[in-house]
């Protein structure tokens, strides 16, 4: 029956603008503040969603989401969950680089990972395919938790690729064009066929 399976719908949210996004540096699994642009865009959002039937938010643990699910929910005045499985990929020995200084260092094995795939890895980081598995499982224990309800998830930009890239059958290559668009909400729902995407790019501040 219908209502065996309902439908759970995710709304995915990179979180706002750190010091580190302004300098160009790889954040991985570390963490750097809101700027004050940050800490206006993610009010913005919090505004921009009010509108919308949300049941509560699922955010990665990392502080710069917590903190932009904090400033929505502002506005939204709903139960808000941590989630380590929503952090950010981890980068390893290049966390805190930028990749202009990657790209010198080492362009040989920068130019080999970005032609890898799912399968590109930091050194001493994790790959995407490790990305896509903790976060999507994530994803489906808040559809077996919450089943039916609206959820906004306050994750990270590779977080939301890995998601979208994966359901939409991406290789994860260069020549592809680039679906997912920064700083612009996305929707992905559940229901008795799994998961599949709704709305890429779909909605963004004004």
């Amino acid at each position: 029956m219908l209502d065996d399976h309902p439908v759970t719908r995710f709304a995915l949210l990179r979180h706002a603008k750190t010091e580190w996004n302004q300098d160009k540096r790889i954040q991985g699994q570390n963490n750097s503040p809101l700027t004050p642009e940050g800490e206006h865009q993610a009010r913005e959002w919090g505004q921009l969603l009010k509108p919308q039937p949300w049941d509560r938010i699922i955010t990665s643990d990392a502080d710069r989401a917590m903190e932009t699910a904090s400033l929505v929910n502002i506005s939204l005045k709903v139960p808000v969950i941590h989630d380590p499985r929503l952090r950010e990929q981890a980068w390893g020995r290049w966390t805190g680089k930028t990749v202009a200084q990657l790209r010198k260092e080492n362009p040989r094995l920068l130019s080999e990972q970005e032609n890898a795939g799912w399968k590109f890895c930091p050194p001493g980081g994790e790959d995407r395919n490790m990305v896509w598995e903790r976060s999507q499982k994530a994803l489906k224990a808040a559809t077996e938790k919450w089943p039916g309800e609206t959820l906004l998830v306050i994750t990270h930009q590779g977080v939301i690729t890995c998601l979208i890239n994966r359901l939409c059958g991406r290789q994860f290559l260069p020549t592809e064009p680039r679906l997912v668009k920064p700083y612009h909400l996305h929707w992905i729902t559940h229901d008795e066929r799994g998961f599949r995407v709704e709305a890429i790019n779909a909605q963004v501040l004004p």
